[in-house]
């Protein structure tokens, strides 16, 4: 017989709970875009008619290694989010947003 996730992780300890808990977060943040796409329960077919594009050439975004920032801002925007780019120093993060027009 199954048991319910909540009544197993009841008895795990605290510890086990505390680093279950990091390492799910670890994974959410290193996602690749397939994966972050069937977290948000996104078909590549619904995703590709958002973009106005076909799915195969979702498919081919999906593996690719390197693209310009706009079409990711854009990947991302059709899920429903916001992509932010930001450096990271020891003394601190800064924003990045190459996107913006430039002021003259």
């Amino acid at each position: 017989m199954a048991r319910k996730f909540e009544v197993l992780r009841a008895k795990m300890p605290p510890e086990r709970r505390v680093r279950n808990a990091a390492r799910a977060k670890e994974e959410l943040a290193n996602m690749p875009l397939h994966q972050l796409r069937n977290a948000r329960k996104m078909k590549q077919t619904r995703l590709a008619e958002v973009l106005e594009r076909d799915q195969g050439n979702i498919s081919r975004l999906e593996k690719r290694t390197d693209m310009y920032l706009s079409t990711l801002r854009s990947y991302i925007e059709a899920m429903g989010g916001a992509l932010e780019i930001r450096a990271v120093f020891p003394d601190g993060d800064v924003k990045i947003d190459p996107l913006n027009k430039l002021s003259a």
